[in-house]
């Protein structure tokens, strides 16, 4: 898979180990497994750099990647303070008209098929006009919605923005990071992103190890 240097062979035909494959086997191990928030190809550009003998380079990607990892907990920590205001009574919306599923759709640059998912999976409950039957969405909604939307662009689970709404919608309030980040006993836990503070810190705390890995290999194998 290229994750290694090329292993020389002895006259027997077996595989030579140099020291620098062992330090490269810890960083591969160390580096390759999920989860990757923001996506693995800094990870996988850092071992494969250094697999070729290009540490500067590989440095430079791990620092990559704690960038992307610290940027994507930036992006949870500010739908947090969204969601903090809203559940304060700070309006999210101001719609002065009530709206159908397609112009609420349209309006917050989704799709029905998601509003309606939303709705499927108990996020929000849209009331319906009484003479239609059609979903309508008031400025009420609609501010829910653009912090589901926000919070799950910011990688929260569907099932921890449930537990959240869920949460609120009880009338409690309480520390909501909390709610957020903490499963309920009773819940199927599916995803890491179920505890989502805790997986960013977790992957922060690897984007670390990776350098100060590979600035071992460094010291080690300066020329």
């Amino acid at each position: 898979m290229g994750f290694l240097p090329p292993i020389p062979r002895s006259a027997a035909g077996y595989r030579l180990y140099t020291e620098y494959h062992i330090d490269q086997m810890r960083l591969a191990r160390l580096a390759l497994h999920a989860p990757y928030p923001g996506g693995k190809d800094p990870v996988l550009a850092a071992v494969n750099a250094a697999a070729a003998g290009n540490l500067g380079e590989a440095l430079e990607h791990a620092y990559r990647y704690l960038v992307q990892v610290r940027s994507e907990f930036a992006q949870a920590d500010a739908a947090v303070v969204l969601l903090e205001r809203w559940a304060s009574g700070m309006p999210a919306d101001v719609t002065a008209r009530p709206l159908r599923i397609g112009q609420a759709a349209a309006l917050l640059k989704l799709s029905p098929d998601l509003l309606r998912h939303w709705e499927r999976n108990q996020l929000i409950q849209a009331p319906r006009d009484p003479h239609s039957g059609y979903r309508i969405y008031h400025a009420k909604e609609i501010g829910r919605l653009r912090v589901i939307r926000m919070l799950r662009a910011a990688g929260y689970s569907m099932m921890a923005v449930l537990r959240l709404m869920r949460h609120l919608d009880t009338g409690s309030q309480g520390d909501l990071r909390a709610v957020l980040n903490t499963p309920d006993a009773n819940e199927e836990i599916t995803s890491a992103a179920d505890a989502w503070f805790t997986t960013l810190r977790a992957q922060e705390e690897r984007a670390l190890a990776m350098i100060d890995q590979i600035e071992a290999m460094l010291r080690k194998y300066q020329r």
